[in-house]
């Protein structure tokens, strides 16, 4: 399926790069950092994907992600969607960070299953796509990366690389039901995120 990971790609650039521009309009980065925010954000993950998959990275070999990616930035700045008021920018950014999440969870796991990866293999290669590029950024940016933190955020790469697998092992991948994966995430990353959900903590010991 070919032309559906170029549009499951297209989807998480997109949403991955408005969240990585308001993450470094929130931390009062430079035009370069919101740049380099933007893009590592957008296109980490898939070069992390690909070279585990020792494949010449998408990003380096399409026009498509940079052109997807100085596109959007240009709708951003042109609309000036990070002048919303605080609340609704929040929401924003959980909403195109969530697709984003689990667009890249898709195509990490879809693509571990087409390389014959085993059970393990398609959960890791599924979180790296995921959360690679935001891990990244974070990082660069010197604040705790949101996959640790944040509520119910890393389990949803996991989930849908589980979901996927079991359709693999029934045989009953298809674009609906990856469609059908897709909507339960989402929906389930933004309740999760509405009530406040959060994986339990051990602890302090020390």
């Amino acid at each position: 399926m070919p032309e559906f990971f170029i549009y499951a790609d297209i989807i998480g650039i997109i949403a991955f790069c408005i969240s990585g521009f308001l993450i470094a309009i929130k931390n009062d980065l430079d035009i370069l950092g919101i740049l380099i925010a933007s893009t590592l954000t957008a296109l980490g993950g898939g070069v992390l994907r690909d070279t585990i998959l020792s494949t010449s990275p998408f990003a380096f070999t399409h026009i498509y992600p940079a052109l997807t990616l100085f596109i959007t930035l240009g709708v951003i700045l042109l609309f000036k969607l990070y002048t919303k008021p605080s609340l609704e920018q929040k929401w924003i950014f959980v909403i195109s960070d969530t697709i984003g999440l689990v667009a890249f969870s898709i195509t990490g796991a879809i693509l571990a299953i087409n390389a014959e990866f085993n059970f393990f293999g398609v959960v890791i290669l599924s979180f790296i796509t995921a959360v690679g590029g935001g891990v990244t950024r974070d990082v660069m940016i010197n604040q705790v990366p949101t996959v640790l933190v944040s509520d119910f955020y890393g389990s949803i790469a996991v989930i849908v690389a589980v979901l996927l697998a079991l359709l693999d092992f029934f045989d009953a991948i298809n674009q609906f039901s990856i469609i059908g994966v897709a909507l339960l995430s989402i929906a389930l990353r933004l309740l999760a995120f509405y009530k406040k959900w959060h994986l339990p903590k051990l602890g302090k010991t020390i």
